[in-house]
């Protein structure tokens, strides 16, 4: 999985930041990127357990695709006994999420991203 920082212009990422418990994503969240995010979403939800949190901070609605990839991801979780909580958006979504009622129903938190685990050499 590539990096923030090594990813190409207008392509976007998903990085696992906790297996089956936090996700980032950046770039376009679109109809274009929505397959690879709701796999690597569902793949987190079945994985884990408690919250799944998914860190937005690097990422950018495009359209009604990539909010629908998160509200399915909300439902998957919730079926699964787990919650959906997204973590550093912007204020354009949260603008989003206020406007179309989600902001009562998916946890929208002000965190920052967490650092990678790494192992002892």
């Amino acid at each position: 999985m590539a990096r923030s920082g090594d990813r190409e212009p207008n392509s976007t990422t998903i990085e696992v930041l906790r297996p089956g418990n936090e996700l980032a994503v950046h770039g376009a969240l679109d109809v274009h990127s929505v397959a690879d995010v709701r796999n690597a979403l569902s793949r987190a939800i079945d994985d884990g357990a408690g919250d799944l949190v998914l860190h937005l901070g690097g990422a950018e609605i495009g359209d009604a695709t990539g909010l629908g990839v998160i509200v399915g991801a909300h439902h998957r979780a919730m079926r699964a006994g787990r919650k959906l909580v997204l973590a550093d958006g912007s204020a354009r979504l949260e603008r989003l999420m206020r406007a179309t009622k989600l902001s009562r129903v998916i946890p929208l938190g002000r965190t920052s991203l967490s650092t990678p685990a790494t192992l002892p050499a």
